[in-house]
């Protein structure tokens, strides 16, 4: 794709940023080298490589979740702004049918 100074300035209208010419062609260049090297990475062979969401493994740090007793449901002045309680809870009311 052949980047533009006239398609730089179209892009600078719709993100609503203002740039002067010099700025328009440093753009259009680096866009040119940046769309290029997405050509070379088009070339490569990824035949049977799985696809994967981050480059190295992954692993999930956070622990399970457990159930346990809120440890101040006796205490009244948590629960004395809510507009509506069962005395351990607040309640809400519905607003899906």
């Amino acid at each position: 794709m052949d980047v533009t100074p006239e398609l730089v300035e179209h892009i600078v209208d719709l993100s609503r940023l203002e740039l002067g010419p010099e700025e328009v062609r440093g753009i259009a260049a680096e866009l040119e080298r940046v769309l290029g090297y997405m050509d070379v990475l088009n070339r490569l062979d990824t035949e049977g490589v799985e696809p994967m969401s981050h480059v190295f493994p992954v692993k999930n740090v956070l622990r399970e979740d457990v159930v346990v007793p809120f440890p101040f449901q006796d205490w009244v002045g948590l629960l004395a702004g809510a507009p509506e309680t069962d005395g351990e809870t607040f309640l809400a009311p519905k607003t899906v049918e």
